[in-house]
């Protein structure tokens, strides 16, 4: 059975909520609702998206390695982030060469996710381990 993530990105104001829909490849032409409905398998709300092309030099210029490149939550939230590339990336505390220790997703395959609880007021910067050029930051007020 193929499976395809389906990204629906709604605009909120100045944020942007993106939900990535699981589905097995199907006819919905020919298929009823029940149907359908019994073949999704995971509704995710993701805040932060590495989207493709980013692997190479470049997404930092017009800083779009990480979209957005900076999110502010509050204390106690969490962040999902989103490996639409077709290449491994990471979303590691700290900086390029000078990790911080704090959380680190390990490698991400593509579609893959990682979220994280912040219960800490304070800035983060993170980057990929993989590609320098790509960094970012989560502010928790």
């Amino acid at each position: 059975m193929i499976k395809k993530i389906i990204p629906l990105v709604i605009v909120l104001g100045v944020s942007i909520l993106i939900i990535g829909i699981y589905l097995s490849s199907l006819n919905f032409e020919e298929t009823d609702s029940e149907e359908i409905n019994s073949q999704v398998e995971e509704i995710i709300i993701v805040d932060v998206v590495m989207p493709i092309k980013v692997s190479r030099p470049g997404c930092d210029i017009e800083d779009i390695c990480y979209i957005p490149s900076t999110v502010i939550v509050e204390k106690g939230k969490s962040v999902t982030w989103l490996n639409e590339d077709s290449s491994f990336h990471s979303v590691t505390s700290g900086f390029y060469g000078e990790p911080s220790g704090i959380f680190d997703s390990g490698y991400l395959d593509p579609y893959q996710y990682y979220t994280l609880s912040f219960d800490e007021y304070g800035t983060y910067d993170y980057f990929c381990t993989l590609h320098p050029w790509m960094k970012a930051q989560v502010i928790v007020k």
